[in-house]
């Protein structure tokens, strides 16, 4: 009996010291940043919202037969609120398919440029927040991609880019980012999903916890939606330790892509 006691005690202590570590740490991080949420962290979708983000099943890529089981695309449920179909117009739902049955070779993220938003959001390589009393900066080891969400400027870009421009402001405890400019060039998935300069995305960041975001993103494209349609997934914050980005500077991957007439003929 005693040497049970005895084990009871040194496991109590244990749970007890982790306890006090956990605490500890939560209460390194602040609850609120000048009255908001603090959003401060690194976050990641765990969904195959970049493989598609309608709903799919597994399917096998037939071009990766030497990969067997590892070369195929995961199932997924689809993350647009009240479910698929995306509302193409005609003309958008045609170049859709074509670019689907051109994948993987003319997806933007193969030939490692920036993804834009919202794609970079549900990427799987897991991106940070960091929010102070102003302007509020996105990270993305993709491509090292980045943006600033500018806090007092509603101005739009003179030309447009991959990023685009954004724009931020409070709903409450809501963070709400406005997206546009961005140029048209880039994807949502790898599913060939896709649209126009004309889009504009409105973005909702809500903190449900201090490890839980939920995230909401609607898009709205004159020239290839029939109407506006809204995503929604939860983001987690990683709570490892020692989190961090690791950089992906992705472009010498993307060289033989790109490339490759140049280089074999200089071999």
């Amino acid at each position: 009996m005693r040497f049970r006691f005895s084990e009871a005690i040194v496991a109590l202590t244990a749970v007890l010291a982790a306890v006090a570590a956990a605490n500890a740490q939560e209460a390194a991080r602040p609850e609120r940043i000048d009255g908001r949420p603090n959003l401060n962290g690194i976050w990641k979708a765990l969904n195959t919202a970049n493989w598609n983000l309608e709903a799919h099943s597994a399917e096998a890529l037939d071009e990766f037969w030497q990969l067997g089981a590892i070369g195929a695309i995961p199932a997924g449920q689809g993350v647009i609120q009240g479910g698929g179909p995306i509302p193409y117009l005609p003309d958008a739902l045609a170049e859709r398919d074509r670019n689907r049955a051109n994948w993987p070779a003319e997806d933007p993220e193969a030939k490692c440029y920036m993804l834009g938003i919202p794609r970079y959001t549900y990427h799987e390589i897991p991106f940070q927040i960091f929010q102070g009393n102003g302007d509020i900066l996105m990270s993305y080891p993709f491509a090292a991609g980045n943006r600033i969400i500018r806090m007092n400027d509603d101005t739009e870009l003179p030309l447009d880019s991959w990023m685009g421009k954004s724009s931020g402001q409070w709903d409450g405890d809501v963070f709400l980012v406005r997206t546009t400019n961005q140029n048209g060039m880039g994807w949502l998935d790898r599913a060939g999903n896709h649209f126009s300069n004309q889009l504009v995305v409105t973005e909702r960041f809500e903190l449900q916890g201090p490890d839980h975001i939920r995230y909401q993103a609607t898009l709205e494209d004159p020239l290839t939606f029939s109407q506006p349609w809204t995503i929604e997934m939860p983001l987690y914050r990683l709570i490892d330790d020692n989190a961090q980005l690791l950089e992906h500077k992705c472009v010498p991957f993307a060289d033989m892509l790109l490339y490759s007439d140049l280089i074999l003929e200089e071999e």
